[in-house]
């Protein structure tokens, strides 16, 4: 009975609403292999159900009528930037308001993000707010606890957000207890239980700090050592950070607040109101606009963001990513920008973590290479940074991967920054990146038959990864 039943899961697919990429790909899989391909539906394909759902989609509606948008932020970026103004708006329409009163300060290294956000945490006076996809028992984290244990003691609420599945190989059930006993409230995102909770393929893969509402960090690192070069299992691990001060932080508060809320199971709304008081302005040169994307809400913002400073760009768009498996939709606007003129870059790491990822990942940079953009391979060792620059104007900087997870599958998080001087600091980072990369050769997108053959079965799983 089993190739009728995954028959109707094919079926099912082509009803849901996903990316046409991803239909194709999940019914290839289940009409060409039946068993495995069912098994690894009902495993990871399914989409939220029943009350798991309205959990989250309740939480998202309470974040959403606590975030405003104030005229006059917006009406300065109109006059002074149109086109800005304009790709901001879809994140605007999804509930995400853009900030003039706030600093923005770009770390072109997880280990300076890490000392910064030590100095931030022990001058906390109210909360401390963490949520993170990987956390791991070992030095980094150890020296985090130990800061966040005295500011609980003196007063200060402390709570810790981690993905389960993220986390697996670090920590344990024990890491609660330990926490909690210490004064610091913790909470597993979706917790793995595959005969419970079989829904393991959407994880929590955002990474933010919030101190007080007044101050917050975003980025690609997570609190593990490999972020904070005390490991390098995969040579240099390069990985960049920002830290923003002032009234764009309290985008970040609602939305872990949202997060908690489902891991808790409470209801929140009176939480919401406490902690999101008006924070103070910093001064600023520029706009910024944090924004977080959810697999429920069909907006896919984390691409669209993407895909709005890609057709908008005029010079130039350059990019970073740990794993380039884009779907149609961005590859095709990355093939046409760089038809067009525009100096399309892509840095990817030159030592991979993953090597069927990697195969993916030469797979499309050959591709793009072949339309005219440069992908450049980081010789020093495993690139992690996840960020965008469009004509030196505009970037992006996040936990938003270019594959098929951060786009479609993933909570995750991340900050368009318009005119900034942060903006050139990620300028002045790419160029410094550049020439510690080999270009990749925009021919060859397989060494061998047996590669071409990898690469087929990679394309057919690429949703998975």
């Amino acid at each position: 009975r089993w190739p009728w039943a995954a028959l109707a899961a094919a079926a099912g697919v082509c009803a849901q609403r996903r990316s046409p990429a991803s239909k194709r790909r999940w019914v290839a899989l289940l009409l060409i292999l039946p068993l495995p391909g069912l098994c690894l539906y009902l495993l990871l394909g399914r989409p939220w159900l029943g009350a798991a759902r309205r959990r989250l989609e309740c939480a998202r509606a309470e974040r959403a009528h606590h975030l405003f948008q104030q005229e006059a932020a917006l009406h300065t970026l109109e006059r002074a930037r149109p086109r800005a103004a304009a790709q901001s708006r879809r994140l605007l329409d999804a509930g995400f308001p853009v900030y003039r009163g706030t600093r923005a300060e770009f770390h072109p290294q997880a280990a300076l993000a890490f000392e910064a956000l030590k100095r931030e945490l022990r001058r906390a006076n109210r909360f401390i707010f963490m949520e993170y996809h990987a956390v791991e028992l070992s030095r980094c984290f150890l020296e985090l606890e130990e800061i966040l244990a005295e500011r609980a003691a003196a007063g200060v609420e402390v709570r810790l957000l981690y993905d389960d599945v993220g986390s697996m190989a670090f920590v344990g059930p024990k890491l609660a207890k330990r926490l909690e006993a210490r004064g610091i409230r913790c909470r597993a995102f979706n917790p793995m239980a595959p005969l419970a909770r079989p829904l393991l393929n959407n994880r929590d893969h955002r990474k933010l700090t919030v101190i007080d509402g007044i101050t917050g960090f975003t980025g690609g690192y997570n609190l593990c050592d490999e972020y904070f070069d005390g490991v390098h299992p995969y040579g240099h691990w390069k990985d960049t950070g920002l830290m923003l001060r002032g009234e764009a932080v309290r985008s970040l508060t609602a939305m872990f607040l949202e997060m908690w809320r489902f891991a808790d199971r409470e209801r929140g709304a009176e939480e919401f109101a406490r902690y999101l008081a008006p924070a103070g302005r910093a001064p600023s040169d520029g706009w910024v606009q944090p924004y977080a994307s959810s697999p429920l809400d069909g907006e896919r913002l984390g691409e669209r963001a993407y895909l709005e400073l890609i057709r908008g760009a005029r010079r130039s768009v350059w990019i970073a990513t740990p794993y380039l498996i884009p779907d149609d939709a961005l590859l095709r606007e990355l093939a046409r920008a760089a038809k067009r003129g525009v100096d399309v870059r892509i840095i990817v790491p030159g030592i991979p973590d993953k090597r069927p990822v990697y195969l993916l990942t030469r797979y499309y940079g050959a591709r793009l290479a072949r339309a005219g953009a440069r992908v450049c391979e980081y010789v020093p060792g495993f690139l992690h940074a996840k960020q965008l620059l469009a004509d030196g104007e505009s970037a992006i900087v996040g936990t938003v991967n270019l594959d098929y997870r951060s786009l479609y599958q993933h909570f995750e998080n991340a900050v368009l920054l318009h005119g900034c001087a942060a903006v050139a600091d990620i300028r002045r980072d790419f160029e410094a990146t550049f020439p510690l990369c080999r270009e990749a050769a925009p021919r060859g997108a397989a060494r061998s038959g047996r590669e071409l053959l990898a690469q087929a079965l990679m394309r057919l799983l690429a949703p998975l990864m």
